[in-house]
């Protein structure tokens, strides 16, 4: 099984902590060349240190804020003139949680433009470069949500169902070119946006923190939170070459929660 990914370059969205930050390293640990974007330079700076250089790989960072399209595209369009990139992982912190029939447009609105308008402005920017290579891996980091909505995650489920949609029919267009689009979908996974939720709901419905993990616990089979590594490892499979052929899916990886087939 081929999964080597020397002399291909990556660019991986949110990736100073938690997923994108260890797809970042799994992706390096494969041989790729990887770019860091998030808005935080000084994370990134140290971020960068974390990934492996052990076949020679060369790593950078790329400072831009998802909440800022335009500038996002302004940058991102003028690294891509310069950078040929094989992996785009987009990934982004989700919103936070609440009932939907409380949210306001406005909410809507910006988290639309924070995942799928970012994430079109993000492959159009990189696709010239992957139909050039006939190589392409695009891989949207999004949520079991698209399978079965999750409760009190309201704008995060509507928005996630938009992305899946949206990433669907970007791999029925991209194929002929050698480039597939796919969506992993993390469950419950132990990074600071879950311990935000965790404490988040406590608060609202005041039960003890413990009593709400111990109460997300039970519905996960493996009865376990996962560890990004283990989001890592699909994300850097679906990178490689061995996973040309496949196309167009949304692959949980949540210790069996997700009730649907």
């Amino acid at each position: 099984m081929n999964l080597s990914l020397k002399n291909k370059n990556a660019l991986v969205c949110g990736s100073t902590q938690g997923i994108g930050k260890a797809i970042a390293i799994e992706l390096s640990l494969l041989g790729a060349n990887v770019t860091l974007l998030a808005r935080n330079e000084e994370a990134l700076k140290n971020a960068v240190q974390d990934l492996d250089k052990s076949q020679q790989q060369t790593h950078q960072i790329l400072v831009a804020d998802f909440s800022k399209p335009d500038e996002l595209k302004k940058i991102v369009d003028e690294f891509c003139t310069k950078n040929t990139i094989h992996i785009l992982v987009n990934n982004s912190g989700g919103p936070a949680s609440g009932a939907i029939i409380d949210e306001s447009t406005e909410k809507f609105l910006q988290v639309f433009n924070q995942h799928l308008i970012c994430n079109q402005i993000l492959a159009q920017a990189v696709l010239g470069g992957m139909k050039k290579e006939n190589y392409g891996r695009i891989i949207n980091v999004i949520s079991t949500s698209v399978k079965q909505p999750l409760k009190n995650l309201g704008v995060s489920n509507t928005i996630r169902g938009a992305v899946a949609s949206w990433a669907k029919t970007w791999s029925f267009e991209v194929a002929k070119f050698g480039i597939t689009v796919n969506n992993v979908l993390p469950g419950a996974t132990a990074t600071n946006r879950l311990k935000t939720l965790i404490e988040n709901k406590s608060t609202k419905t005041s039960v003890a923190i413990d009593e709400v993990k111990n109460e997300m616990l039970n519905e996960i089979p493996a009865g376990r939170f996962g560890d990004p590594s283990e989001i890592a490892a699909l994300a850097a499979f679906l990178a490689s070459p061995s996973a040309g052929y496949i196309n167009g899916t949304s692959i949980p990886v949540d210790g069996g929660r997700t009730a649907a087939i």
